[in-house]
C-alpha cells in the first residue's frame, strides 16, 4: 500500500504542482517583505516571522501593535491557511481520483484474466465501431483500447467487453495482453504511423500474435508487412467488416458438402453444438465458377428452429429451396466461423456421419471442377 500511495503522489499533475510553488513563494516573499518594512524587523527575524505567522503557529515574540502591522498579520495567517487548504484539496482531490483509477484498472485486468480468449481492438472510430458491432454480434470477448474518453462515454462494459483508455503508442499494456489468450490483435486507428507503431510494439514481445492493420495509404502496405501485420485491409475499399474476417481467417473454415433440403436443421444442431457461426452459404451452379451466396450470419439454434418451421408451414418456399438445390445438385459450401482449429477438426468429423463431405476449404476452380461433373 506504501508503494502504491507513493506513486500515486508522483503522480499530481504538474500545473497543480507549479501552481502551489508559485502561491507559497509569493506569499512567503510578501511575508518577509512586510515584516521587514511593516514589523520594522531585521532579515533574518522577517524570514522567521513569515514562516510562523503563515503556519498560523503563532509563538507571541513578535506582535503587532500598530493597524497596519495587525493588518499585516491578519493577511499572512489568512493568506497562509487559504493556501495550505488549497494545497492539501488538490493533493487529496487528486490522490482519491488516481486512487478510483487504480480501483477500475485493477478491476478491469481480473475481468481480463476471467476471460478465456478475446480481441484485442486499437480504436473506436468509423472503422473500429463497425468492427467493435460485429465481434459483439457474435458473443466474442473484446478488450478495446480508445485514447478518446468522450467516445467511450457510450460503451457499456460487462463480462465480455473491457474498454482501456490509454494510447496503444504510449503504453506496453497492449503488447502484455497480445500473448496466448489472445486470438486476434485489430489495428483500425486511421492513422497509419500510429498503426505501424502499435504493430512493431506487439509484434517485438509477441511473434506468434495474429495482427491485422487497417492502412488508410496503399504505399503503406509494405511497410506495415515488414513491420510484422498478418494481414492489412484498407477499409476504404472493402469496408470494416473485413478486419473482422480477416483477423477470423485462422478460424475461418469453407466446407463443401452435398445434401438435401430436410438435412438443413440436423446440419445446423452441428454448426451450433460446436459454438460456430454460419457466416454464409454459397450455391455451386455447374460449370459457374462465381457461386450464389447468402448470407446468414447466425450461431443461435433458435434461428435453426425458426427456418424450419418456416418450410414446414409454407410449401411453396419449400418447394423454391429445393429447386434451388436442384439446381446445384444440392452441392453448396458453408462458410464456418469457429474458436479454434480443433473445433472445426470435431465439427467435420461430426458432419461427415450426416452428410457427404465434397472437401474442406476448396478453392474455386476445384469447386467447379467438381460441379461439371454434375453437367449432363
Amino acid at each position: 500500500m506504501k508503494k502504491i500511495t507513493v506513486k500515486l503522489l508522483k503522480t499530481l499533475p504538474t500545473r497543480y504542482v507549479t501552481n502551489g510553488i508559485i502561491l507559497i513563494l509569493a506569499l512567503f516573499i510578501y511575508g518577509i517583505v512586510g515584516s521587514y518594512l511593516i514589523m520594522g524587523l531585521n532579515l533574518i527575524d522577517s524570514i522567521y516571522y513569515a514562516v510562523i505567522t503563515m503556519a498560523t503557529v503563532g509563538y507571541g515574540d513578535y506582535t503587532p501593535h500598530t493597524g497596519i502591522q495587525k493588518i499585516f498579520a491578519t493577511t499572512l495567517a489568512l493568506g497562509g491557511v487559504a493556501l495550505l487548504a488549497y494545497v492539501f484539496n488538490i493533493i487529496l482531490t487528486n490522490f482519491q481520483e488516481k486512487m478510483s483509477e487504480y480501483s477500475k484498472g485493477a478491476m478491469k485486468m481480473r475481468a481480463i484474466e476471467n476471460m478465456d480468449d478475446y480481441y484485442i481492438l486499437c480504436g473506436y472510430g468509423r472503422v473500429g465501431k463497425v468492427v467493435f458491432e460485429e465481434l459483439t454480434r457474435r458473443n466474442q470477448n473484446i478488450i478495446l483500447f480508445e485514447k478518446d474518453e468522450e467516445i467511450l462515454e457510450s460503451i457499456e462494459e460487462n463480462d465480455s467487453v473491457v474498454v482501456i483508455h490509454k494510447d496503444a503508442t504510449e503504453d506496453d499494456l497492449i503488447s502484455k495482453l497480445a500473448g496466448e489468450k489472445c486470438r486476434s490483435v485489430i489495428i483500425s486507428t486511421g492513422d497509419d504511423v500510429t498503426n505501424l507503431f502499435i504493430v512493431l510494439s506487439i509484434r517485438e514481445s509477441n511473434p506468434d500474435a495474429w495482427i491485422v492493420s487497417r492502412a488508410s495509404k496503399e504505399e503503406n502496405y509494405s511497410r506495415l508487412r515488414k513491420a510484422g501485420a498478418d494481414k492489412i485491409v484498407s477499409p476504404e475499399l472493402i469496408g470494416g467488416k473485413d478486419l473482422y474476417y480477416e483477423s477470423t481467417r485462422p478460424h475461418i473454415l469453407k466446407i463443401t458438402v452435398r445434401h438435401t433440403v430436410d438435412e438443413i436443421y440436423d446440419e445446423f444442431k452441428i454448426i451450433s453444438k460446436y459454438g460456430c457461426t454460419l457466416e454464409n452459404i454459397q450455391y455451386h451452379i455447374p460449370g459457374i465458377e462465381t457461386p450464389l451466396t447468402r448470407k446468414i450470419n447466425t450461431m443461435d439454434i433458435k434461428d435453426g428452429k425458426q427456418f424450419r418451421d418456416y418450410l414446414e408451414k409454407n410449401v411453396e418456399q419449400k418447394e423454391a429451396i429445393e429447386n434451388l438445390y436442384s439446381l446445384v445438385n444440392n452441392t453448396h459450401s458453408h462458410i464456418i466461423s469457429g474458436p479454434d482449429r480443433a473445433t472445426f477438426i470435431k465439427l467435420v468429423d461430426e458432419l461427415k456421419k450426416h452428410e457427404e463431405i465434397l472437401g474442406i476449404n476448396l478453392s474455386k476452380k476445384e469447386v467447379t471442377e467438381i460441379t461439371r461433373k454434375n453437367i449432363k
